[in-house]
């Protein structure tokens, strides 16, 4: 049965499908990216997997060449214009993070050692493509044995930060409600997360079709890689940053893979990507993981929180409103955007108010998560992973 690929990527997205179901089940609140890896591990470890069946897939070679492509793409999801009017959440953010990283490092270093510190410092403070340069990095270096600690952070982390988050800004709600902040406000309409982007593209819409949109996208992905042999700097940031500098320039559409419709496909690759990196991983490996999993993740939460109150403070800002935004760097989108409806509704039945409300803080939400998950994260980690 596992000889033909089709079964094994049809099993491998069952295993997706239901961690899917699970996240739209539970509004985010349990990860899918939990149920798949700890599924994942479960199924391997009773057996049902043969040793290896995720490193040989065609989806985890699929989803290893998208990943520059998607690191381009995710340039283009960086709201330009956001960002100019909302300077604060970005300082906000980027304090925060840092912070987070600093403690981590200094607290964690001198108990587990300075590898375990930097091989959970970035996932916790990122998404996706963070873990993944991690783990490229500790394979890389025969470090594979602690792949279960950013694994199982990328699993669990949103279940700190998104508890916090949303209590803290439910009661900054509450609190400029009953200050009447909300009173005669007209809704100029909510910040779409999916239309952040407006800038003037260069190319023309009849020429925005897939073929053409991918060839964009893995010419950028290849020259990151070969900027990256020739500096040295990691290719992430050099995709990155060829995707805000194209978007910004006309040459790449907002939102690129979307158009060139992969997106999905992309993701699911990358996912089972992340997956490959558990391979192996023992049960005893996952229990003695659990002791610095734990430590980084709630230094992590006390260092945003930290770093969000007193950049809060620096910049004039209710700690309310700015402590969520730094929190987003532990669940970013959609996580962002699920909290601030999820907390318009929880405090006003009126629509017009709601509509007032997420004004209000939806946008600061946004952009604290495309800049921390988007961009931050993934600079850390880059940085980091070459100290080892």
């Amino acid at each position: 049965m596992f000889s033909q690929p089709i079964f094994v990527a049809s099993i491998l997205l069952l295993l997706l499908a239901a961690g899917e179901l699970v996240s739209v089940w539970s509004r985010a609140r349990i990860p899918s990216l939990l149920i798949i890896l700890v599924g994942f591990l479960l199924l391997s470890w009773a057996g049902f997997f043969p040793e290896g069946i995720v490193k040989t897939s065609a989806l985890t070679a699929f989803g290893s060449l998208m990943v520059a492509p998607l690191l381009v793409h995710m340039g283009t999801l960086i709201p330009i214009k956001l960002i100019r009017s909302q300077y604060k959440a970005i300082l906000i953010s980027l304090i925060a993070t840092i912070t987070g990283t600093v403690l981590i490092l200094l607290i964690v270093s001198p108990i587990y050692g300075y590898t375990v510190a930097v091989s959970g410092a970035s996932p916790v403070v990122g998404g996706i493509l963070s873990y993944l340069i991690t783990t490229q990095k500790l394979q890389e270096l025969n470090l594979a044995y602690l792949i279960t600690i950013p694994a199982v952070i990328m699993a669990i982390h949103s279940l700190f930060g998104m508890p916090i988050a949303t209590n803290l800004l439910r009661r900054y709600v509450v609190k400029m409600k009953g200050q009447g902040f909300f009173e005669n406000k007209s809704s100029v309409g909510s910040a779409d997360p999916h239309a952040v982007n407006t800038s003037k593209s260069l190319l023309p819409s009849r020429f925005q079709t897939p073929p053409i949109l991918l060839f964009l996208l893995f010419l950028a992905g290849s020259l990151a890689v070969l900027l990256n042999s020739l500096t040295s700097i990691n290719y992430s940031i050099w995709a990155l940053l060829l995707g805000i500098l194209g978007h910004m320039a006309g040459i790449f559409p907002a939102r690129i893979m979307d158009k060139a419709g992969t997106t999905g496909a992309a993701m699911v690759g990358l996912i089972v990507v992340v997956m490959s990196s558990t391979d192996g991983v023992t049960y005893d490996a996952l229990v003695q993981s659990l002791g610095p999993v734990l430590l980084i993740i709630v230094i992590a939460a006390v260092g945003i929180i930290v770093g969000g109150f007193a950049a809060s403070k620096l910049l004039k800002w209710d700690p309310l409103k700015g402590i969520p935004v730094a929190l987003t760097a532990m669940f970013g989108f959609p996580g962002d955007y699920i909290i601030c409806e999820e907390v318009s509704r929880s405090v006003t039945e009126d629509e017009q108010e709601r509509k007032v409300i997420m004004d209000e803080i939806l946008t600061p939400m946004l952009v604290g998560g495309f800049t921390t998950v988007t961009t931050a994260s993934i600079v850390v980690a880059s940085i980091l992973v070459n100290t080892l």
